[in-house]
């Protein structure tokens, strides 16, 4: 089991508002070395919030968030975020790939821009990190020319290609076809086994019960219920997580996801909902 002795991530007492209207109402939050964190519930109750917070993107007007050892809500300016980018990888819905370089070089760019690799370690790096998600056979293929499923597991292999401390997905398969999906959340399920720190924000309640080590609930901008995946999702608490759990993966007619998923004994998992 990840330490957590020493907290990648903590945010505590996290407010953060549009003009007048409240997003984050009080986020505390903890993620420690080696774990992954999945922040669930429904739409618009602050989860992608979150994850912009932790990386500079918006800045709350009130809390303290704490990544690797950085008071992120103490940083002012663009330069001053920018170490602390290149130590966490951000995959985002939308793959925000370069599409007039190839596989290869959108993999390379900022390896040998911003940490300075060589053109040849950087290259060797990008073929072995393309490997990982498997698609080492696209290394000269354009975005263009892939399919979703693809261009966002080499978006993987970009995040990776900085070699971050820690990783956030924030709704990685909500642009692909049901279909594609799976091809995804296997090459994360294969990184949390290997101990990448992770936090996902998604809406793949099998997925999230099966590779997390700590699970949040959130609605309406507070944190309702969190706990270990084993305990939120088979014993939830509080009756709006019962309610939400019930909803996501009991209601007919739900998105299905034919495809086998990596979980944390390395052993295949078939969605069977």
């Amino acid at each position: 089991m990840p330490s957590t002795d020493t907290p990648l991530v903590r945010l505590r007492d996290v407010h953060l508002a549009f003009g007048a209207t409240p997003v984050l109402k009080g986020i505390d939050l903890t993620v420690g070395k080696g774990q992954a964190v999945s922040i669930i519930g429904p739409s618009g109750s602050g989860k992608s919030t979150i994850l912009r917070c932790l990386t500079g993107l918006l800045k709350p007007q009130r809390g303290e968030l704490t990544v690797a050892g950085t008071a992120v809500h103490q940083l002012h300016g663009e330069a001053a975020h920018r170490p602390l980018r290149q130590r966490v990888g951000f995959v985002f819905q939308q793959y925000n790939l370069f599409p007039h370089l190839s596989v290869l070089d959108n993999l390379t760019v900022a390896p040998r821009k911003v940490l300075g690799l060589p053109a040849r370690e950087a290259r060797e790096q990008a073929l072995a990190l393309l490997a990982k998600v498997r698609m080492q056979h696209k290394a000269a293929a354009f975005p263009g020319e892939l399919s979703g499923g693809q261009q966002q597991r080499v978006a993987i292999a970009r995040a990776l290609a900085m070699r971050p401390e820690l990783i956030l997905f924030d709704e990685v398969t909500s642009a692909l076809d049901p279909e594609m999906v799976g091809e995804v959340l296997n090459v994360i399920g294969e990184l949390t086994e290997e101990g990448m720190t992770c936090v996902l924000v998604t809406h793949e309640m099998r997925f999230a019960e099966g590779i997390s080590d700590q699970v949040y609930f959130t609605e309406h901008g507070v944190i309702v219920e969190h706990g270990s995946a084993e305990q939120l999702f088979n014993h939830p608490g509080e009756a709006r997580t019962q309610a939400f759990l019930q909803h996501a993966l009991g209601q007919p007619g739900r998105r299905r996801i034919p495809d086998t998923y990596v979980l944390r004994n390395l052993s295949p998992y078939h969605l069977s909902v």
